[in-house]
């Protein structure tokens, strides 16, 4: 059973959760299922120094609500935690395979687009990679630059000179949030209703596929991915972790994405409070 909620404060004051956050602490705290916990933000991210608004006197199960964090980051974070009588239910091993694609990428490849990685900062050979895919994408180990000028996809058209120029944009938007690698993933053919996707999160919380939510907002009358789809995955190791789920234009459904549950943002139009419920009993 998870005790409390652990939530970085808002960067103003260790008294106060992250402003970012605000919506899910006050689902907790309706909720009245779980302690709630303030790390420093600003303390923790910037300098690496944890500070806690309140520690408790025994030792607490927690789970953690907040930014993403790095897996090195993230098992000093688990540590130093432990040192102040708080355990978190993930520990560094389930981060790091939920939270690093290419780690969980063999346990899903099944039913997920075809994928290349490299190290950071290697030339990568475009003739290659349309050998390989008729369009592709690039992510690191971790996000893509969605929203920016960066495309959302290559095709046969592209040259290894404008290819290089891209990765030059790539490299600069993540920045210091550069993690692992370089991923080259095959570009799928999403099934849009109207101008979004049909995109799913689904929240796995010991083992059971406990929220199913629209993602991209879409209408609440779009299909839903198969059961037996989500039944798949069920049993990865870790015991809050989210897979990103989407109708392909053919009906077919394929994973996007996966990641650790505690990093993971909650869909818009989710229903907070259940989460939160759902979280409890679960744990």
């Amino acid at each position: 059973m998870a005790d409390m909620i652990l939530f970085p404060s808002s960067y103003r004051s260790i008294a106060k959760v992250d402003e970012d956050l605000e919506r899910e602490y006050e689902a907790v705290l309706d909720s009245g299922l779980f302690e709630t916990v303030f790390f420093g933000y600003d303390q923790w991210f910037g300098e690496g120094k944890l500070v806690l608004g309140d520690a408790p006197r025994q030792l607490c199960t927690a789970v953690y609500r907040g930014w993403m964090m790095k897996p090195e980051q993230y098992e000093a974070f688990y540590g130093l935690l432990l040192e102040r009588n708080i355990q978190l239910v993930t520990n560094p091993e389930a981060y790091r395979l939920m939270h690093i694609f290419p780690n969980v990428y063999e346990l899903l490849e099944e039913d997920t687009a075809k994928m290349k990685i490299y190290p950071l900062h290697a030339q990568i050979a475009v003739e290659a990679l349309k050998a390989d895919f008729k369009r592709f994408m690039v992510k690191d180990f971790v996000k893509s630059v969605k929203g920016t000028e960066f495309p959302r996809y290559f095709d046969q058209t592209v040259t290894q000179a404008d290819f290089d120029r891209w990765m030059e944009v790539f490299y600069k938007y993540r920045g210091t949030l550069l993690t692992g690698g370089i991923c080259i993933k095959e570009f799928l053919d999403l099934k849009f209703y109207g101008s979004h996707p049909n995109e799913y999160r689904v929240f796995y919380i010991d083992h059971e596929p406990v929220t199913v939510s629209r993602n991209s907002g879409q209408g609440n009358f779009t299909p839903e991915p198969p059961h037996e789809l989500l039944d798949k995955y069920r049993n990865l190791s870790s015991p809050f972790y989210t897979i990103d789920y989407a109708e392909l234009v053919d009906g077919s459904w394929r994973i996007l994405e996966a990641g650790d549950g505690g990093v993971s943002g909650l869909s818009e139009n989710q229903d907070y409070g259940q989460f939160f419920r759902a979280l409890y009993y679960c744990l």
